[in-house]
């Protein structure tokens, strides 16, 4: 493993190039704001066939919870 000019420990193979300096960085700076904002759920593939992105889950999610509560609103027991 050879050594780039400059480089702490970098070799060849390295796709990072010597001009990104994150040093000042702060690891998980945003991770907790990004957390709140974000529900990530993943789907099984066979459901994942029927709903190929966000807009459409969203949809159908949104027109299930319509009948729910609509339900909810006919049923004095719930």
């Amino acid at each position: 493993m050879s050594k780039k000019p400059g480089g702490k420990g970098t070799s060849e193979d390295d796709e990072m190039l010597p001009e990104y300096d994150f040093s000042g960085g702060v690891r998980g700076k945003y991770a907790e704001r990004f957390a709140r904002a974000r529900n990530v759920v993943v789907l099984d593939p066979d459901v994942a066939e029927v709903f190929p992105d966000s807009e459409t889950v969203n949809r159908a999610l949104r027109a299930m919870a319509a009948d729910m509560r609509e339900q909810r609103a006919h049923d004095p027991a719930a």
